[in-house]
């Protein structure tokens, strides 16, 4: 599902630091629209606020900035993620244990996914 263009607008004007052009925001990879994508998804469902949503960005950023992240800009949607991450762990939306477990699931499907080819989740990426 893609995001309402209107909702894409006001997430670029009300949380600071989004990469973006006078169209919007603007994406360098397929996963950082994805996760810019859910985020948005989850608001309009009404699991968050864009003021709880700015502030776990912000502690992100400034939990990353605290340990070298030099904010260039290209790790942005990497704090975007795990913001995400934290705050819908937070909500109940789903548990830490169960993002580690996906997560660990991903990177074994990268891992035997030749170059090229769509990673696809497999049940033996989980054990």
């Amino acid at each position: 599902m893609a995001p309402d263009p209107h909702a894409a607008m006001h997430a670029a004007a009300s949380v600071p630091g989004i990469p973006q052009d006078t169209a919007g925001p603007v994406f360098r990879e397929p996963w950082e629209a994805q996760a810019f994508a859910m985020t948005l998804a989850l608001h309009e469902r009404g699991l968050f606020t864009w003021k709880e949503w700015a502030d776990a960005l912000a502690i992100e950023i400034e939990r990353a900035q605290a340990g070298g992240d030099p904010d260039t800009g290209e790790t942005y949607y990497q704090h975007w993620l795990a913001a995400l991450e934290d705050l819908v762990a937070q909500k109940g939306i789903v548990t830490r244990d169960t993002l580690t477990r996906y997560r660990d699931a991903w990177d074994h499907a990268c891992e035997r996914t030749p170059h090229g080819r769509p990673i696809e989740l497999k049940p033996e990426d989980f054990a």
